[in-house]
C-alpha cells in the first residue's frame, strides 16, 4: 500500500475488504488501535553515534556535569558553561495585527508576514546555577563569541576561577585546536570541551532555546529585529531572576549502556535468519 499513514475508514475497508471482520466501524478500529501497545503510525527520529570516540568525548562531559574531570572532583570554584548558538531567528512582522484570545477562541496569528531581518542569540549557561549569559549578533562567528565569552569572563566568579570549562558543539566560529587555542590564549583558565559530532543534546544551552522557543519566538510577531533582541534579552532577564541549575541524571554508566544496547539491537538486525531444521 502505498501509504505511511492510514485513517480509521481506510484501515475498515482493508479489513472488511480481506474478510477479517464483518460489523466493525470506523471508530471501533480506532479504538482497538488505541489499546494496543504497539503503535506502529507512531514514529521518532534519531541519528545513530558515528564519531569513531564518541563515548570518550561525550564522557567527559557527562563527568562534569557530575563533578568530575579526568577521574576527580573538580576543584573548589570551577565552573562550568555550557555555550551554544541559535541563528537565523527570523522577525517576522505579520501581515495583520495579532487577535487577542477570547473566550473558545485562541490567539489568531496572520499567516502571512513581513521578513524584518534576522539574529542570531548566543548564550552562555552556567551549569551549577543555571543563570544565562547572552547576545544578540546579526550572525554567528568568531568575533561573537569571544565578545560573549568577554561578558563572562571579564566578570568575577569567573575570571578568578581555577578553571572554567567552556562546553561546545563543533561549529564553524569554536571548532578545532585553533578555537581551543584562542579561548586559553585570551583567558589561561579557561578549557573548551568540544561535544562529539551529532550530540548537541549534550549541551545543556539547547535546553535553554527549547524553553525560549516555546515562552518567546513561537509564534513569531516582531515587527523589527530590535524588537526581537529586545524581547530576546528581556526573556534573560526574567528567567534568571529565577534561574535553576537543570536536574541532569543521564550519566557515562547510562550512555555505555544506551550504546551497547544500540550495538546489540544493529548486530541483531545484521545477522542472517536461521533456516529451519530439513523435516
Amino acid at each position: 500500500m502505498p501509504l505511511s499513514r492510514w485513517t480509521g475508514p481506510e484501515l475498515l475497508a482493508e479489513i472488511i475488504k480481506a474478510g477479517l471482520a464483518g460489523q466493525l466501524s470506523a471508530s471501533s478500529v480506532l479504538r482497538i488501535l488505541a489499546e494496543h501497545p504497539v503503535k506502529p503510525w507512531q514514529y521518532q527520529s534519531w541519528i545513530s553515534p558515528r564519531a569513531p570516540d564518541f563515548a570518550a568525548r561525550a564522557s567527559v562531559i557527562l563527568d562534569l556535569y557530575q563533578g568530575f574531570y579526568q577521574g576527580k572532583r573538580l576543584r573548589p570554584g570551577d565552573r562550568i558553561l555550557s555555550v551554544d548558538a541559535k541563528p537565523s531567528i527570523q522577525a517576522r512582522g505579520r501581515c495583520r495585527p495579532t487577535a487577542p484570545a477570547r473566550p473558545g477562541k485562541p490567539v489568531r496569528v496572520e499567516h502571512e508576514y513581513q521578513r524584518n531581518g534576522a539574529l542570531a542569540l548566543l548564550a552562555a549557561l552556567d551549569v551549577h546555577t543555571g543563570k544565562v549569559f547572552a547576545s544578540t549578533p546579526a550572525t554567528t562567528g568568531i568575533a561573537p563569541f569571544m565578545d560573549l565569552m568577554a561578558q563572562v569572563m571579564s566578570k568575577p566568579p569567573y575570571k578568578d576561577a581555577p578553571r572554567v570549562f567552556v562546553i561546545v558543539d563543533n561549529g564553524s566560529d569554536h571548532r578545532g585546536r585553533a578555537a581551543v587555542k584562542r579561548l586559553r590564549d585570551t583567558w589561561p583558565n579557561a578549557i573548551m570541551i568540544h561535544t562529539p559530532v551529532h550530540a548537541s543534546w549534550l549541551n545543556q544551552a539547547e535546553i535553554f532555546f527549547s524553553i525560549t522557543q516555546k515562552k518567546v519566538i513561537s509564534p513569531n510577531d516582531f515587527a523589527s529585529l530590535d524588537e526581537l533582541a529586545g524581547t530576546l534579552l528581556a526573556f534573560v532577564d526574567r528567567y534568571n531572576q529565577t534561574a535553576r541549575p537543570f536536574n541532569w541524571k543521564f550519566t557515562a554508566a547510562d550512555l555505555t549502556r544506551l550504546l551497547n544496547r544500540i550495538s546489540a539491537r544493529e548486530h541483531a538486525a545484521q545477522k542472517p535468519a536461521e533456516l529451519p531444521e530439513a523435516a
